[in-house]
């Protein structure tokens, strides 16, 4: 008997169609439209009655198995979990959220981010708990603590090239709060859209637009974001991931950057740069890129986080921003909030005066290069065809697949043999079809689990044959 399940998709969204199909069905469940124990259509009767690539239904199933709504039951079809939590599962910006166990989770993101050095960090700690601090300073400060805004300002500038002075720096909650902040100001300024990289992660398409700004998706390519697809639209304002974008690994090029400077100037526009995985770079063969914020400290609002390359519990980041949007900024960060815990800031600002930060960040370099190379070997041995796009950089890769590759296939394959892996489909919109691509977090694994997940992956690809045409 055939089931029926109305979805509704559109090809004008700025979601792409698997997105939309997920999204619709993790609000049903949480709704409790859809029960647990509900049989689901088969991904080829829903492709049908959609009049989608079956890919893209497969694609939202697994997905959604991934993160724990649904299940599937042998001879029984796809069903929504019997066993859901009351808790919704949908995570928050940038999170993904629990998933059923995995013997491989090569998801990209926070959870996978590598360690805190422990010993550095309580060695900071207890220094910032035994220094003296001046009466009356025991209450955070609004923009973040002084001796933390002095060492960003310090490490920023000699790091990154970042140009900002202590005053210009503000201490935030992590990427997502400066997002917050920088959306209820933006409007302020006469800016009602905000222009995003296509493919990005689809979490912060929806927070931008859950936070009152209309989201306008702009393609990337290997040079990144494209300027004059930017310029063709009426946004001015852009969030980019310039030093190595989220998901394809690109590098935006010295002419891009230098086009993009000039779209922002030409229409007295912003540019929000996300460095969100910390210019972590280890591609000894080409020079890692300095901040883009450095050729125009009036139009880019610089972006860092301590989550990637610290730890993903350690809620804080930072912002460079010239002062007039500064001002701004803490206008209405002064209406919400109070201000950042200080004791971890002054952890931090000990951190990194002591060198202990910078010391970690060479040893997490160096674990980054080998993981590198153990997943390109892999990706040669196992995905043939296949290749690694980008220079070796922050703690994803992506992994380009032969044209005419079943992406969705694959994913779905190596979930059922115990390897959770995004597919590259996923992070973009249906105005931008990307080729296929598998999106690897590897900083956290053993050398041994990358050859092996890839390995598993590896055991349900076949290569195209010369006649195969992507879909």
């Amino acid at each position: 008997m055939a089931l029926h399940f109305s979805v509704p998709v559109s090809r004008n969204s700025g979601e792409s169609l698997t997105a939309q199909i997920q999204r619709f069905i993790k609000q049903e469940i949480q709704r409790g439209t859809l029960h647990p124990g509900t049989r689901l259509p088969p991904s080829r009767s829903l492709a049908v009655d959609l009049e989608v690539s079956r890919s893209v239904v497969v694609e939202a199933y697994a997905q959604l198995a991934a993160e724990g709504y649904l299940e599937a039951v042998r001879g029984a079809g796809t069903r929504v979990r019997s066993h859901l939590s009351r808790e919704a599962v949908v995570p928050v910006l940038l999170d993904e959220g629990p998933v059923p166990p995995m013997r491989w989770d090569l998801r990209p993101g926070s959870d996978n981010a590598p360690g805190l050095p422990r010993r550095e960090w309580l060695t900071a700690y207890q220094r910032a708990l035994g220094a003296p601090r001046p009466r009356g300073t025991t209450r955070p400060h609004l923009a973040g603590e002084p001796e933390l805004r002095g060492e960003l300002a310090r490490h920023l500038g000699r790091l990154r090239g970042v140009s900002a002075t202590p005053s210009g720096v503000l201490v935030v909650g992590g990427f997502a709060q400066a997002l917050t902040l920088l959306c209820a100001v933006l409007p302020d300024l006469g800016v009602t859209e905000l222009a995003v990289e296509d493919p990005c992660h689809p979490g912060q398409r929806r927070f931008v637009r859950d936070n009152g700004l209309r989201v306008v998706p702009v393609p990337v390519d290997d040079e990144g974001i494209d300027v004059d697809a930017l310029a063709a639209t009426s946004a001015r304002a852009v969030l980019v991931t310039p030093a190595h974008q989220f998901p394809t690994g690109s590098v935006l090029s010295a002419a891009r950057r230098d086009a993009l400077v000039r779209w922002a100037r030409s229409v007295d526009g912003w540019i929000v740069e996300d460095d969100y995985d910390g210019g972590l770079w280890y591609d000894r063969r080409l020079p890692g890129p300095l901040a883009l914020q450095r050729l125009a400290p009036e139009r880019v609002v610089y972006a860092g986080t301590a989550s990637k390359v610290l730890d993903p519990g350690l809620r804080l980041g930072w912002l460079a921003a010239p002062e007039e949007l500064l001002h701004r900024l803490l206008h209405v960060r002064a209406r919400h909030d109070l201000g950042t815990e200080s004791f971890t800031q002054l952890a931090l600002a000990e951190l990194l005066r002591s060198g202990l930060f910078d010391r970690h960040l060479r040893r997490l370099s160096q674990r980054c290069a080998v993981r590198r190379r153990s997943l390109e070997d892999a990706v040669r041995i196992h995905l043939p065809g296949a290749a690694v796009r980008g220079p070796a950089a922050g703690l994803h890769a992506s992994v380009r697949l032969p044209e005419g590759a079943d992406e969705a296939a694959l994913v779905a394959g190596a979930l059922r043999r115990g390897v959770l892996v995004r597919g590259g489909t996923a992070f973009g919109t249906a105005r931008n079809r990307a080729e296929p691509a598998l999106v690897v977090g590897h900083a956290h694994l053993p050398r041994t689990g990358i050859a092996e997940a890839l390995h598993a992956i590896g055991a349900g690809f076949s290569p195209p044959g010369p006649g195969s045409r992507r879909r």
